[in-house]
């Protein structure tokens, strides 16, 4: 009998401040992604968020913590904890934190940026992690800015199924805007995913993934800031080798940029968020995955971006392959 796919959810949560479009971080929105996230039949296996604050005055202004030194993530799982004890349910999930850059003015923290990973511990068990050094792909076109630019890193986990302890690799990142300190910016109109920096720090993820799966099968998730089709997307697919998991379902066409909205801005749609792949994974349904704007969704009107969600099967390796050692042996 095969193994049970594997179930994995990409959500930018805006800090769960999309009620105040962005402006601050309230009890609402995170108790209403828990019960979505819930929801979910089967339950996602992984769940990687980007845009999750640490500790600061906007995580704080409007939510009250329960402890002086509680971060958003810990308030995000409390109604985690809260929604699958209302269901009468064990709450499988353990998180992890990965943080990625600070705005202070003195000593006070205006606002912190970082990404998470929430994974079902009833199914896979965690290996390895870099929470204590997430890998920075910051691109720094402009030297003089480099302390102000928000700093873009690269979470990283290398998982086993617990069914037959079969090793993958899970990253999660969030790739910059596109820089205007260049004559591409200018020079082109479609400006997601064209710009110089972003290549650069799509080429420094790929060599991430590359050095740290070791032959592995591994998946990418984030907000990439970059359509399909345009010079980060290609670089990914076609340079890279990188397998989007909702072209390969068929969810989306490859060659068309807006033909599949994940995230929206006052009337833009932009199709911004991906999960690739690699190595031995193959992708069964993007399932319960809509555009942006598509009320049918449990995630409707939760964030400026909606979630993707698909489930996926890990190849074994070939019978001569000999057992790949632990990350960092």
């Amino acid at each position: 009998m095969a193994p049970t796919p594997i179930r994995i959810v990409s959500y930018n949560v805006r800090y769960f401040g999309h009620a105040l479009r962005g402006l601050a971080s309230t009890l609402g929105p995170k108790r209403r992604v828990a019960a979505a996230l819930a929801a979910l039949n089967p339950l996602p296996d992984i769940v990687c968020l980007q845009e999750v604050e640490t500790q600061s005055f906007r995580s704080n202004v409007a939510h009250r913590r329960t402890r002086p030194d509680e971060t958003q993530l810990e308030a995000f799982m409390g109604r985690m904890e809260e929604t699958f004890a209302n269901l009468r349910r064990p709450m499988p999930y353990e998180a992890f934190y990965f943080r990625a850059h600070h705005y202070k003015l003195g000593e006070f923290s205006l606002y912190t940026t970082g990404l998470a990973i929430l994974v079902n511990t009833q199914r896979l068990a965690v290996d390895t992690h870099n929470v204590d050094s997430p890998h920075h792909i910051t691109h720094h076109h402009v030297r003089a800015l480099r302390e102000r630019k928000q700093s873009r890193i690269c979470a990283h986990m290398r998982l086993l199924r617990l069914e037959d302890g079969l090793p993958f690799h899970i990253f999660n990142t969030h790739l910059s805007l596109p820089t205007p300190f260049s004559r591409v910016f200018w020079a082109t109109r479609e400006k997601m995913g064209n710009g110089i920096n972003q290549l650069h720090e799509a080429r420094a993820l790929a060599q991430l993934v590359r050095a740290r799966s070791n032959s592995e099968p591994f998946l990418i998730c984030g907000d990439f800031n970059s359509p399909p089709a345009s010079p980060v997307f290609h670089y990914l697919c076609d340079e890279a080798c990188f397998i989007d998991a909702q072209a390969a379902v068929g969810q989306i066409d490859p060659r068309q940029p807006r033909g599949f909205p994940t995230a929206g801005f006052m009337h833009m749609r932009m199709h911004l968020d991906h999960i690739f792949s690699g190595g031995g994974v193959r992708w069964l349904d993007a399932d319960e995955t809509w555009p942006f704007g598509d009320v049918r969704s449990r995630f409707h009107g939760l964030s400026d971006h909606m979630p993707l969600i698909a489930r996926f099967q890990l190849e074994p390796p070939p019978a001569h392959a000999e057992p790949s050692a632990p990350a960092g042996a």
